[in-house]
């Protein structure tokens, strides 16, 4: 049986709050990358509060719809919320269930033209069998599209070392969970052993300098993902360790000469039998 996925940021408002930023400063690359066509039936596993979810349902209009799957219930009621607050409500068709036990109907399974999954591979301690699920789901010749983080590849100039060892910390913290932190490498790999074919990797920017206007909310969502994960990171650090890191990351934050590099890798594959 494949072991259930572990996120160690939770979801509570504050989390909610830092995603959305997070959907603010990604979504306009990623969707740009997904290569979205109109009519489309598309699968966004691990949707989360869907606001990335909306944007694909809004893209692959007239004639499109997603099905969005996400396991956490918290997460399902803020989804429906910012829908309806949005004027979207019902726009995306939001399932709760496991990315391992797709909540699909025997018609569905096969019928989907792109199954998409962000930042979720890096949280499963089994990433191959929700990517199997998801190649699954699409009919031959569909997409499937994986994105998701390198997280050694932060790069912070000049340099704050305090933050770095917080950070190393943090994303090591993610084998105590049986989870991978560098798994956007290996996504072209997974795709593969999934019975995918691999036909496409890049990687979506997620950076800026201290002049730009962008600076601060990167900042902040890099804090958040710190303080969000404190408990994970205290098993690899001191309290102390992580306050320096957090008191560093403030100074360095007001540097006129910072600049901020990251970017997650997507992978694109299709389906190329039935599998």
């Amino acid at each position: 049986m494949a072991a259930r996925s572990h996120y160690v940021h939770g979801s509570d408002a504050r989390e909610q709050a830092r995603l959305a930023l997070m959907n603010e400063l990604l979504n306009e690359g990623v969707l740009r990358e997904l290569r979205l066509r109109r009519g489309e039936r598309v699968l966004d596993v691990g949707t989360g509060t869907a606001i990335l979810a909306r944007a694909i349902a809004r893209g692959v209009q007239p004639g499109g719809s997603v099905v969005g799957v996400e396991r956490d219930p918290r997460q399902i009621e803020e989804a429906r919320g910012r829908a309806e607050r949005d004027g979207e409500a019902g726009l995306v068709d939001l399932r709760q269930g496991e990315a391992f036990d797709l909540p699909l109907r025997a018609q569905e399974w096969g019928s989907f033209d792109l199954a998409h999954a962000r930042f979720l591979l890096e949280h499963v301690g089994d990433p191959l069998a929700v990517v199997r699920g998801m190649v699954r789901a699409v009919r031959v010749g569909g997409r499937i599209v994986v994105s998701d983080d390198d997280h050694d590849l932060l790069r912070l100039w000049p340099e704050p070392a305090a933050v770095m060892r917080v950070w190393e910390a943090y994303w090591r913290s993610y084998g105590d969970s049986g989870n991978d932190a560098l798994i956007g490498r290996k996504l072209p790999a997974l795709l593969h052993a999934a019975g995918a074919r691999p036909v496409r990797m890049t990687w979506v920017s997620f950076g800026g300098c201290a002049g730009e206007e962008r600076f601060g909310r990167l900042v902040e969502n890099l804090r958040g993902i710190l303080e969000g994960a404190r408990e994970a990171i205290l098993r690899r650090a001191s309290a102390e360790e992580l306050e320096r890191g957090l008191a560093e990351l403030e100074a360095w934050s007001r540097r006129e000469d910072a600049s901020f590099g990251y970017a997650i890798a997507l992978a694109e594959g299709r389906r190329v039998a039935t599998t």
